[in-house]
């Protein structure tokens, strides 16, 4: 564990690598907030070395007094830097070399980059516990929500046996325009960037990978397990189309892409899926780019933490309240254990999980369709519990869309019906499986 080191009126001084949405809202916080800052970190803090593309540039900031340097990597180098906070994203290359000699020379290291921490944060924790360094990454993991030190110490007390939560909000924006005007996926997606929400190229939110990324680091966290990226399977929302929103709220259910993590019979489940979370559900009333999170513990029970997952201020902040555990020498073991302590979970099988699911099929509109989908379901053990047919324009091709409702049964059966099914002529799109979140 990192040695507390006791409060003092020495200056806390920070390095910043990257100074563009992230690295640049870091220095603008510091800067308007100092006075609360520094009265709660009980020292002055500076940032006395800045890494960035290009030097000079006009970006806005107040950099009198901090020294540039063109290698990010060498800022660990500098002698009158304490912490290094990295804004730089990806998770090899500048952001990992940086990361590795930051942590190797002693000094505190503070990151937004889930990536990094997905792919290398046990590595890295390692690294820090050898050095006695700080490694902190609060702004990981939904933005300025404190997520991280809730599950890591605020529920240190309980057996976390369920993580579950809203991780992305460009996708959660897309899915709230497709449920409040009816617009379909494409449309949607085109609005958000034009707003600026999501990227030019969006595939790491939209296909669920940037999700992956935090499920991973919330699991290692609230399980005590290493952490697995590789083991988070997940599909992203590019397949939802506006019928299934519209049948989804029909059903009493809305759409949302979720992360599930889960230690169900030992062994670690991590998936990142559209799902059809019921109303009553308290993540069906998260919209827009809203992030949230619920852990259900043995005692504390559930707990839901929601607010801003991305963007300048809430990063920001979370980058700024790890730079001030680190100032008052209060910066926890990064996973809430010892690297050593971490179990290496074994990966669970899904299709042994018990679950309802909603299937829709895009189909030929002819006849004998309807019922080479039903013998399906039937030759593989699959109960139907309601069953919805609606034809599409001729303009639209003809197509039918066929929707069902599963009732609970285990999740290898939906597997198998689908393999029976791969191929057939009548299939006209692969069929989307979207599970029912239950509880």
């Amino acid at each position: 564990m990192t040695t507390p080191r006791p409060a003092s009126t020495e200056i806390l001084r920070i390095a910043v690598a990257g100074l563009g949405t992230v690295g640049a809202g870091a220095v603008k916080l510091l800067a308007a907030n100092r006075a609360v800052i520094e009265a709660r970190a009980g020292r002055p803090l500076a940032i006395v070395a800045v890494s960035a593309r290009t030097e000079g540039r006009d970006r806005g900031l107040d950099l009198a007094g901090s020294r540039f340097v063109g290698d990010p990597a060498a800022l660990a180098d500098e002698h009158a830097v304490d912490v290094v906070v990295e804004a730089l994203g990806g998770a090899e290359g500048p952001a990992l070399a940086l990361a590795e000699a930051t942590l190797g020379a002693g000094k505190g290291f503070v990151t937004a980059n889930k990536a990094l921490i997905a792919h290398h944060g046990l590595a890295l924790a390692e690294r820090a516990e050898a050095a006695n360094a700080p490694l902190a990454f609060e702004a990981a993991v939904a933005g300025g929500v404190p997520v991280v030190k809730a599950l890591r110490e605020g529920a240190a007390a309980n057996a976390i046996y369920r993580v579950i939560g809203i991780l992305n909000g460009t996708s959660n924006h897309i899915l709230s325009a497709m449920e409040a005007s009816g617009a379909d996926f494409a449309d949607a997606l085109t609005e958000a960037q034009s707003a600026g929400i999501a990227e030019a190229d969006p595939a790491f939110d939209i296909d669920g990978v940037d999700a992956a990324h935090k499920l991973a680091i919330l699991a290692a966290i609230a399980f005590g397990a290493r952490i697995d990226f590789a083991g988070v399977a997940a599909s992203g929302i590019r397949e939802v189309r506006a019928a299934d929103i519209a049948q989804a709220r029909a059903l009493g259910f809305v759409i949302r892409l979720v992360g599930v993590a889960d230690t169900e019979g030992g062994a670690l489940l991590q998936r990142v899926r559209p799902c059809l979370v019921p109303l009553g559900h308290p993540l069906a009333h998260v919209t827009g780019a809203t992030n949230a999170v619920v852990a259900e513990g043995n005692f504390a029970g559930r707990l839901l933490f929601q607010g801003e997952g991305a963007g300048a201020g809430p990063t920001a902040s979370a980058i700024v309240a790890d730079l001030i555990d680190i100032a008052r020498g209060r910066c926890a073991r990064p996973f809430g254990v010892p690297p050593a302590a971490l179990a290496a979970m074994v990966r669970a099988d899904p299709g042994d999980r018990r679950g309802r699911d909603y299937i829709r099929f895009t189909v030929a509109d002819r006849p004998g369709v309807l019922a080479e989908i039903t013998a399906a379901m039937r030759d593989a053990g699959v109960s139907i519990e309601s069953l919805i047919q609606r034809g599409r324009a001729a303009e639209d091709g003809g197509e039918v869309l066929v929707a069902m409702v599963t009732h609970e049964g285990p999740e290898r059966c939906v597997t198998q019906a689908l393999a029976l099914l791969a191929g057939s002529p009548n299939l006209t799109a692969a069929p989307l499986v979207l599970p029912l979140l239950e509880g």
